[in-house]
């Protein structure tokens, strides 16, 4: 099978550029945007499980002592998972809306070079799929890591 490259001219604010670098940048950018997202998922998930080991432990030793630094330590691990998921879960959502774009033009591009029958349309609602499912694991991870500890402070 023969390699179709796009080679084709337009004019773009007076100036000529060619769509294939243009098809390149793209493509680099959406390398980068899903480079940056497993970076974001990674992040939330392990700090989540970090975050339940730890409290994990000041929350069983509040039952023993009681003492003042575990609870602020507590303390400030909790927020810093708020934090960082919240931060993750907006990075996720704007990776997302990135993503459309960038494959929104890719597609556009596709239909003025009559190659859009090559791409399949449905890959953009997969993507939203994938989104939501990787909020979703952070989500229930940091649910957990900040609720078993909870549990054990006043169960334990």
């Amino acid at each position: 099978m023969k390699k179709i490259r796009i080679r084709f001219l337009f004019n773009f604010n007076g100036k000529w550029v060619m769509i294939e670098k243009i098809h390149e940048h793209i493509l680099d950018e959406l390398t980068t945007n899903t480079k940056t997202d497993i970076i974001f998922i990674l992040t939330a998930i392990l700090l989540n499980f970090i975050g339940l080991g730890i409290n994990s432990i000041f929350a069983s030793s509040f039952a023993d002592a009681g003492e003042a630094v575990d609870i602020i330590i507590f303390s400030i691990v909790i927020g810093l998972m708020l934090i960082v998921n919240l931060i993750v879960i907006f990075g996720l959502n704007k990776g997302k809306q990135t993503r459309n774009k960038l494959l929104t033009g890719l597609l556009m591009m596709y239909e003025d070079q009559k190659v859009d029958k090559y791409y399949n349309k449905d890959n953009l609602q997969a993507y939203n799929t994938r989104y939501t499912l990787f909020t979703i694991a952070v989500l229930a991870t940091g649910i957990v890591g900040l609720s078993v500890p909870f549990v054990m402070l006043i169960f334990g």
